[in-house]
């Protein structure tokens, strides 16, 4: 019998596998489409690495942990996947980004620079500052390359014994009291079979719904398009020139961007807002109009050098929790989940690995991980 089953190899799922296969346990990765794919949240060629948490200061220790797994991961496959960049976070000195930022640096020693208005301007040009807005430089935080990341995680799984399957969708599973039973099919032949396991972990993303019925709330998969434009003078963009940034307006919204990368030939930008409502399976792949507007003003307003031609546009999606942090816990005796990354998870992948695999395995973690439990909710 597996010790476990992992649904979903995708960004928290490949890195759940890479933890189990590396404390030795027999585990099972299942994953619907390719691995990786860019059917869900994790293609785009970027992610923000940040540990100064505006979000919640309790993330921190996880941030130093993934940090350090990320670099681990690095020395043992001989692959660059976390590139520092630095974080430059702008916004209003009475908003949010800034000072909750602030907060959670001081709270936890991480190091952060406070920019002044004229040296802001002097570092970095390319952006236009309203009074009253305020800077600061995380000099340690950057980017992760995540289609790569998740790849080699998942390779990293297959080399310490794990299996992967792609292309073979769960369809429903069951507690018999003594393991869990798996009802799975083989998309290529249509083949359906059933597998047990001691336990089962759900990586799903925006497919959790389907397959996990008690979580006792609803997650809300929303659509998500980001967009590459080329500026005006693309050295002053280039990777090594220019930080990662994340931006607040004047009227609180959140945007953020990317350098230039070997990748993309334009500068990454983004919205970080709740989008439109979708189907995972029906999610509207086509860049429109109104996706590239709050960008193309955003640009205007704060980065006119970047404003420059469109090189390129994606859709991800986003599975949002109802208060937009993470859920890692079990669900029932046998079962484990982490769902819910509403757009900011990516960075966390392979401290969340090592979560579910203590949970899967020893039916608890010692990781500061319980502000992401169920019981938030008032779940059990």
């Amino acid at each position: 019998m597996l010790d476990a089953i992992v649904v979903g190899v995708g960004t928290m799922g490949a890195a759940t596998c890479d933890a189990l296969a590396r404390r030795g346990a027999s585990v099972l990765g299942l994953e619907q489409f390719d691995i990786p794919h860019a059917l869900g949240a994790h293609h785009g060629h970027s992610r923000l690495f940040r540990t100064a948490y505006f979000e919640h200061p309790d993330y921190v220790p996880l941030l130093r942990e993934a940090f350090d797994l990320w670099q681990d991961l690095e020395r043992r496959t001989a692959r660059r996947l976390l590139l520092v960049t630095g974080v430059l976070y702008v916004g209003h000195e009475e908003g949010e980004l800034v000072p909750r930022t602030l907060a959670s640096a001081r709270a936890h020693d991480v190091p952060c620079e406070t920019l002044a208005p004229e040296t802001l301007a002097d570092r970095f040009p390319a952006f236009r500052v309203p009074p009253g807005f305020a800077a600061l430089l995380e000099p340690h935080a950057g980017l992760v390359l995540p289609e790569l990341a998740v790849a080699t995680l998942a390779s990293e799984a297959i080399r310490h014994g794990g299996q992967l399957r792609a292309h073979e969708r769960v369809l429903d599973w069951r507690d018999t009291g003594t393991s869990v039973l798996v009802r799975a099919r083989r998309d290529p032949d249509g083949q359906e079979y059933e597998i047990e396991a001691r336990s089962i972990i759900f990586c799903c993303g925006a497919w959790t719904s389907r397959l996990a019925h008690d979580l006792g709330h609803r997650l809300h998969v929303t659509r998500q398009p980001v967009a590459w434009f080329g500026p005006g003078e693309p050295a002053a963009f280039d990777l090594g020139a220019f930080p990662c940034w994340a931006f607040e307006s004047q009227s609180r919204e959140f945007f953020y961007g990317i350098p230039i990368l070997p990748s993309s030939p334009g500068i990454k930008v983004g919205a970080h807002a709740t989008g439109r409502p979708t189907d995972p399976d029906l999610v509207d792949r086509g860049i429109h109009a109104a996706d590239l507007d709050p960008l193309r003003r955003f640009l205007a307003e704060h980065m006119p050098t970047a404003d420059g031609p469109l090189l390129g546009a994606a859709v991800c999606t986003y599975t949002n929790s109802p208060d937009g942090h993470f859920i890692v816990d079990r669900i029932g005796a046998r079962a484990a989940i982490a769902c819910g990354f509403s757009g900011h998870g990516f960075k966390f992948a392979p401290v969340i690995g090592e979560i579910l695999a203590d949970l899967a395995l020893e039916g608890r973690t010692s990781r500061p991980a319980s502000f992401l439990s169920l019981q938030r909710f008032g779940a059990a």
